[in-house]
């Protein structure tokens, strides 16, 4: 079985509810944040498989059709690689917030199917999000945690920028 590595998207890889973009519908809306394409080259080089894995409630409300979405994630892709990053897959949740399934974050539903498919060890690899709920899934899941932001956080480890948490990432990734 492999280590991975899962990173959220919003707010992790991309800009949102900034003052260039509100929310990424169309793959011009997409504005990776400063280092974050170094970040998953640096993972991509240290040999871990990289999956994004995201909440996209504004499928479910109507607001982004999967086609659309489908391209954000090509031009995701795309643009990570030209750095030298490589982004495995992109799996999304396009539920409504409140449907209660098994995919949305903060249940571990798109963890465990990602495990399943591609032979993970869950418990050796690491979850990165900006938001509780990406932690919250990422224990569910039994994964290592790594959290983006300042504030408090049930999270293993914290960081204020995913450049600024490949070190820790590749640590917890290390000991396990």
């Amino acid at each position: 079985m492999k280590k991975a590595i899962f990173l959220d998207r919003d707010g992790v890889l991309n800009e949102v509810l900034s003052s260039r973009v509100k929310f990424v519908n169309h793959p011009n809306d997409l504005y990776l944040l400063e280092g974050a394409a170094e970040a998953v080259a640096e993972l991509s080089k240290a040999g871990y498989d990289i999956f994004v894995v995201t909440n996209q409630g504004g499928v479910g409300l109507g607001f982004l059709k999967e086609k659309n979405l489908r391209k954000i994630h090509d031009h995701l892709i795309k643009v990570i690689k030209e750095q030298g990053g490589l982004i495995k897959e992109v799996v999304y949740c396009p539920h409504k917030p409140k449907a209660g399934c098994q995919c949305r974050k903060p249940n571990a539903g798109l963890l465990l199917d990602l495990a399943q498919r591609h032979d993970i060890a869950l418990t050796e690899s690491v979850m990165v999000g900006d938001h509780e709920r990406d932690i919250e899934a990422g224990k569910k899941a039994g994964c290592k945690t790594v959290f983006i932001g300042d504030e408090e956080t049930a999270a293993d480890r914290k960081a204020p920028s995913l450049h600024a948490a490949v070190p820790a990432i590749l640590e917890l990734l290390e000991t396990v």
